[in-house]
């Protein structure tokens, strides 16, 4: 205030710090001085209306994230060209100005500081007018946008080739290509203190549950936290079971798997600069499940799934049986098996544990050392690394043959399904620790704990093992096989509560 009386002595008293005042000297004061205070990017572009009584006006924007074509075509030369009538004044003139003189569709009227600084941070123009409490939001985002490619992580051959990017508008609008029909909803909110971060959640109106929007809605609406960067940031937050290692929340880069999410009743949460889509709620099944699955014919899609579930169980307990049989139960093993393994683990110092935790720790650092290497050198050093580690490991007698096998077997069996892959580290080393202790009994508690552990989560109120443990036939045709299209008639009963008719019958209508 001390610069309001020093200045403007005689003008009227503003409404207050946080609405704007009718005075544009003192709007711009402010904003300098507080709201967009030491930030060069920050342009004031200030210009005259036409006629004998010309209006000040400034246009506010930062550099390098608006169109300036945009802003000189359709703001800054109507507004120079223009005469407004000379009887308008304040909230009259800058509507005036608003309806009839800005050229754009993306327009609004904002009233506080705060507001024009969450504006222009996102890459909008606010335009003030000398005289008028009120100013104008211009949406004229204009900074470089990824082109919509085909997603690194789930590539697929046979689908669609398309993935998101992280632009919050395309990636809808990717969604919608999907699902062209008016019970498609977006509701829109925002999360962190400092990042403001846009947050859409996607529904169809007339299956997905008005609950399950609301819980969704409420989750995200209580996060307090000061910056959201990507949408894990929320996965993180919003999830169930937060100390289980089971994903709870699903995630996706390709816009026709999160249609495919929808469309059985569950929502779909996009995080503006991301490109992953959330879906909940997330069931076990689904970590077995595979887009292409539904584009191949359906036996081809069926065995490709089994070999999902079998890859898992080899992935998680090879390793703690081969421990238990050659420490506990060497009488379950062929006689000429037993025979081999022993010669060659006669020269290892080491017993099978240690064995398996060495060599799956090497594997993992191999892993992640070709991940994070750029991509031609970290599958050179990940393939070598392998091979030339292995073989001299085996040479110098620190690992046993078979004990490569075991590892290398584990490990490439992992990769069938990423979802569950980190998982799958932990509960392999659960199941070791308990083998190398208690033999296959330990091996069959450490399997009743984590079957137990399932049985108990759930996400957004649906049972984590649903469709799994049930018997219903229209239930457990989507589960270990995939039936034919025309046999799967009802959505998920735990999911779509509206409208659980999928496969619709023929009405005689050939389009919309």
């Amino acid at each position: 205030m001390f610069f309001w009386q020093k200045t403007k002595k005689n003008a009227p008293q503003p409404r207050g710090l946080d609405d704007l005042n009718p005075s544009l000297e003192i709007n711009l004061h402010w904003l300098k001085a507080d709201i967009l205070a030491s930030d060069e990017t920050i342009v004031y572009r200030r210009f005259k209306t036409s006629g004998a009584k010309a209006r000040d006006c400034v246009l506010v924007y930062a550099d390098n994230m608006v169109k300036h074509e945009f802003l000189s075509q359709f703001v800054l030369r109507p507004m120079m060209q223009s005469s407004p009538p000379k009887h308008l004044r304040g909230e009259e003139l800058i509507r005036y100005l608003s309806a009839n003189v800005i050229e754009s569709d993306g327009s609004e009227l904002v009233a506080r500081y705060g507001e024009i600084g969450d504006k222009i941070m996102n890459g909008v123009a606010v335009l003030l007018v000398d005289g008028c409490p009120l100013g104008i939001a211009v949406d004229a985002k204009g900074w470089p946008k990824r082109a919509v490619t085909e997603p690194p992580s789930e590539s697929v051959v046979r689908g669609p080739r398309t993935g998101f990017s992280e632009d919050l508008g395309v990636n809808i609008s990717l969604v919608r290509l999907k699902l062209s029909s008016p019970n498609f909803k977006t509701r829109f909110l925002y999360v962190g203190t400092q990042t403001k971060t846009k947050v859409a959640i996607l529904y169809l109106d007339n299956v997905t549950s008005l609950d399950l929007v609301e819980e969704v809605a409420r989750r995200i609406d209580a996060i307090e936290i000061d910056a959201v960067l990507d949408s894990g940031y929320i996965q993180e937050m919003i999830r169930d079971a937060p100390y289980s290692p089971f994903p709870t929340i699903g995630h996706t880069e390709r816009p026709d798997v999160a249609a495919a999410k929808i469309l059985e009743g569950r929502v779909a949460v996009l995080v503006d600069g991301s490109p992953f889509a959330l879906t909940v709620p997330y069931l076990l099944v689904e970590a077995f499940q595979a887009n292409e699955d539904y584009y191949n014919q359906w036996m081809v899609g069926s065995f490709h799934r089994l070999i999902r579930y079998i890859s898992y169980f080899i992935t998680t307990s090879t390793p703690a049986i081969y421990i238990a049989l050659i420490s506990y139960h060497p009488q379950l093993i062929p006689t000429n098996l037993v025979v081999s393994i022993s010669a060659s683990r006669k020269n290892v110092p080491f017993p099978g544990i240690v064995e398996v935790i060495l060599m799956g720790l090497v594997f993992e650092i191999l892993r992640e050392g070709g991940v994070r290497l750029p991509r031609p050198i970290g599958q050179a050093i990940s393939i070598v690394g392998a091979i030339v580690l292995g073989e001299a490991a085996v040479s110098a007698s620190l690992v046993s043959a078979p004990m490569i096998i075991v590892v290398g077997v584990t490990g490439v069996a992992g990769f069938v399904n990423p979802a569950l892959n980190d998982i799958a580290v932990l509960i392999r080393l659960l199941f070791v620790f308990l083998a190398a202790g208690l033999g296959l009994y330990g091996y069959v508690f450490g399997t009743i704990a984590i079957v137990l552990l399932l049985s108990s989560m759930e996400s957004f109120g649906v049972p984590y093992l649903s469709t799994m443990t049930t018997i219903r036939p229209q239930d457990i045709k989507d589960t270990v096989v995939r039936v034919p299209w025309w046999q799967m008639r009802l959505r998920p009963r735990y999911l779509a509560t509206k409208d659980r008719q999928r496969l619709q019958r023929r009405t005689g209508s050939k389009g919309p």
